[in-house]
């Protein structure tokens, strides 16, 4: 066979080591594409849900009375007894929350012991089995912070996930809003 003038073509090792250098390039672009599922997942999808979460807790806390040291807002609705109210006190620390001061929900944001959650309620201040969101809050006030002014509260609400999609860090949301007496 005569081989035209002009005409060229690709030997095998020229393909092989394009082959190669594209096959390289893809591994890398899918390793990229693996940490970007995950963080949108941890960043965007559970952060919201995480943020949501906290406006629930914070709308919660924010309706009761100004003076309330007993309302139960660990459950829903919230009971007339038996928990701290706007008491000052508790934490934000999701790492440590206080008792009385932290619920918890399923992955579905149910409340945990509620109608149609999927865990059980907390047992004093062991979380329950099955929780998927944390919320804690703290409550300040003029005698456990002295640049707050008389009759204003500081509420913090953080909610947070038990851990993040694919080993990434936990989403965390925090919000923060001030109560004035009489509102």
């Amino acid at each position: 066979m005569t081989r035209l003038r002009g005409e060229q073509g690709t030997t095998l090792i020229e393909v092989m080591v394009a082959s190669a250098l594209l096959v390289t390039l893809m591994a890398g672009l899918m390793a990229m594409s693996g940490l970007a599922i995950s963080t949108t997942e941890n960043q965007g999808h559970l952060g919201a849900r995480a943020t949501e979460y906290a406006q629930d807790k914070m709308e919660q806390l924010l309706a009761l009375d100004y003076g309330d040291a007993i309302t139960d807002t660990r459950t829903f609705p919230a009971g007339p007894s038996g928990g701290s109210g706007l008491a000052p006190g508790g934490s934000y620390n999701v790492d440590s929350p206080t008792a009385l001061y932290v619920d918890y929900l399923d992955f579905n944001g149910n409340l945990c012991g509620s109608t149609g959650a999927t865990c059980p309620p907390p047992s004093g201040n062991t979380p329950p089995s099955g929780w998927f969101y944390e919320r804690a809050w703290k409550i300040d006030d003029p005698t456990t912070d002295a640049t707050l002014p008389a009759g204003l509260k500081r509420i913090t609400v953080a909610a947070a996930t038990s851990r993040g999609f694919g080993g990434g860090t936990r989403a965390t949301s925090y919000l923060a809003v001030l109560k004035s007496s009489p509102f």
